[in-house]
């Protein structure tokens, strides 16, 4: 099963760097370079991960996230960012990011703190899954 990830971040190069070398290991990869985009692109798709960057013109990164969770709450955000400070790191927590890490990052790096996120996706995928059957089961009398 392929994770489903989104990238946001408006730093043209580095997206489109990143996403080629995260489609090549079998993500599904979608990509934006600022909040507005990102919430459209969201209307139309699921996704498991959201990379997303803090420092962004216009609709900045704890912004973004607010929009992205009101959107979709079982997607894990990493908030990425090369400008970081403790406090904005914390915000990010508060706000429901799922892990703050520093660029430049390497690709080994990312990709296990992605496939950390994933699997704590799926297992709520599934506990959502079997609560709604066993409440199926219930209200039938089975």
């Amino acid at each position: 099963m392929s994770v489903k990830l989104l990238i946001l971040d408006d730093e043209k190069d580095f997206v489109e760097s990143l996403a080629e070398r995260l489609s090549l290991r079998d993500f599904k990869v979608k990509t934006a370079f600022n909040g507005e985009d990102a919430l459209k692109i969201m209307e139309e798709n699921e996704f498991d991960v959201i990379i997303l960057d803090v420092q962004m013109p216009g609709m900045d990164g704890i912004e973004a996230l607010k929009r992205i969770k009101e959107t979709n709450q079982l997607a894990h955000v990493l908030m990425l960012t090369g400008h970081a400070t403790v406090q904005t790191a914390i915000d990010g927590m508060k706000q429901g990011a799922y892990d703050y890490l520093m660029k430049p990052i390497e690709t080994k790096e990312l990709i296990n703190k992605l496939m950390e996120a994933y699997s704590l996706v799926e297992e709520q995928k599934e506990r959502i899954r079997k609560a709604e059957i066993d409440n199926i089961m219930k209200n039938k009398g089975w």
